[in-house]
This record gives C-alpha cells, structure tokens and sequence, in this order.
C-alpha cells in the first residue's frame, strides 16, 4: 500500500509508542491533535500532553482544539486532506463530520478486546474484574462509543502481579504493533472488517479517587485487585486514625476474622481481616512521605498500625 497522509489524535503517555511507530514508519504524519495544555503538578503550571511533546520533538504540526464540533475546525481538517486518521486516547469522542473527513475513515486503537470493555477505563476495570486474559483492538471508529467494527485484535494474559501500570505499558506497545500490523495492509483490513457483536458486551466507566478506598467488608482478593489496578493511579488507600495512607502493594492470604482488624504487623507485611480471607499488605505510603515498605514503616513509625488496632473499613 502506498504512504500514508496521517492525522493522529492522541493525548497521554499511553498513545505514544503509536505516534512513535508512526513516525519510524514509511508513513506521513502531517498533523497531531491533542487535549490543550491543562494546569498539572503542585504550581498548577499548564502542561503539554505527552503526546504533544513528541510530535514537536518530531516537528509535527500540533493542534489543540477545544473540540471537533466547530465549522473552522473541521474546515481545518479537511484542508490537511488526511488518507487516515489514527485515534489513540484522545479524550472526546469524534463527530460524524469528523469520522468522515479522511478517506480511509477513522481507527482506533482500544486497550481491551472489544465488545468487553468498551468505555474510557479498559485496563482498570479488567484488573478489578480479574480478567485472566486482555489486549488490543484496531477499530474502525464510529459515532457509538467504542461500537465500530474490528479489523485486528491481539492478546495478552493478565498476569497475577500485573498492575495498571505494568498492563497500561505491554497495552500500549501491543497497540503500536497491532497498528503497524494493520497498515501494512490497510485496504485488506478493512475489506475483512468484523462487525462486534452485542453479547459481551461491558462498560469501562471512568474511575473516581473515592473508588480507590479500601473498604474491609470487601474480600481479601477484591481488594487485592483493587491495589494492583489503581496502581500508579489514584493509588488504592485506607484510613488510618484520620489519615489517608496509600496502599501500593498487597495480596489475598487465607485466615480470618473481623473486617479492618490488625491481626500482624510484621516486616513481611501488614495482614489485615477481611470479608474474606486476609489482605497482607507489604508497601504503603504516608501522607507527604516516600512509598515505603513495611519493615521501613517499623523503624520509622512503630506507633502508627498496631497488632489489635481495628482500621476504619471505609
């Protein structure tokens, strides 16, 4: 297939091994969308997304529109004469007058395997589900929310200690290879495109902070599950005496008692009882302190969890 005229759209760092493949390819990437900078970091100082430092690292023209549905915009997209547009974490859904501007229409690059896990928080909610097994889907995009039909999946398991930050890296290059895959043949792809169908169908809803509280009611694996897919955002916590202690690292045992008990606090871990079963938890972080694990929090603070202690169950 000849080269490409490519728009890219694209926000965070998870759409940037796509852009890079891109740009390593024999493909043109005449122009990238972007969220506009957003205040970030204790100053509140405006940010660029990671995506927009790669493409002017690559001197690839940025734009970043408040949104798709104004005339001017579109009128601006339709100059560029896009063969293709390659969707990545954008962050809004396109409208018709957009999907239909290049020629090759739209594709997406989606971190689950489509019809499961439609919606803005694939990885997540797959490690919360406790999915044994994810990956990617090239789709080409439609008005619906993440319905269009597949032209290329690949797999990959879910590992025991996978986290949403380990699955959000393997996701990521998995998706740039998958969008190389498809390129290399892209009129073939989309010939043999697959509708999805609706059985299997679930909803990725966006994650809020106050989802990642512990609550002690919960078994030991769900909460498990919850520590390694909020991790490294927004970081599972519980309540310790008023304060908000992150969870970084934890795993189901078996045992018992009453939910939120102290039953050991030892240098291999803080075990806590459950709904079910024990949640050990072996690295934490105290309000304004450095991710420490348990042994550190001993000789730091002894009087902080203490064997008997009940934690408030949230």
């Amino acid at each position: 297939m000849p080269a490409l005229r490519i728009v890219f759209a694209g926000t965070p760092e998870f759409a940037t091994p796509a852009l890079r493949a891109l740009l390593d390819s024999e493909h043109e990437v005449i122009a990238v969308l972007t969220q506009p900078d957003r205040p970030a970091g204790r100053n509140r100082r405006l940010q660029a997304s990671p995506v927009k430092q790669l493409a002017v690292e690559a001197g690839v023209a940025v734009h970043q529109p408040d949104g798709l549905k104004d005339a001017p915009v579109q009128q601006d997209l339709h100059a560029l004469a896009p063969d293709l547009m390659v969707v990545v974490a954008y962050g809004q859904l396109l409208p018709r007058a957009v999907l239909e501007i290049p020629v090759h229409g739209c594709i997406n690059i989606h971190a689950s395997l489509l019809p499961r896990w439609r919606g803005a928080a694939p990885i997540m909610r797959a490690l919360l589900a406790g999915d044994r097994v994810t990956g990617v889907t090239i789709m080409r995009m439609e008005p619906g929310l993440d319905t269009g039909p597949v032209l290329l999946q690949r797999e990959t398991p879910i590992a025991d200690d996978d986290t949403g930050g380990s699955l959000h890296d393997r996701l990521a290059e998995l998706g740039a290879g998958a969008l190389t895959e498809t390129l290399s043949d892209l009129t073939a792809y989309l010939e043999a495109m697959q509708h999805q169908p609706d059985e299997g169908a679930t909803h990725a809803a966006k994650v809020t902070k106050d989802e990642a509280r512990l609550d002690w009611h919960e078994s030991a694996l769900v909460l498990a599950r919850q520590v390694r897919a909020f991790n490294p955002w927004p970081v599972a916590w519980m309540d310790v005496n008023g304060q908000a202690v992150r969870v970084w690292a934890a795993q189901p045992e078996a045992g018992g008692g009453t939910p939120g008990l102290i039953l050991e606090v030892a240098n291999s871990g803080l075990r806590v009882a459950t709904g079910e079963g024990v949640l050990c938890i072996t690295r934490i972080q105290l309000p304004g302190k450095a991710v420490m694990d348990i042994a550190s929090m001993r000789n730091g603070r002894p009087d902080l969890l203490l064997t008997g202690e009940r934690l408030d169950h949230g």
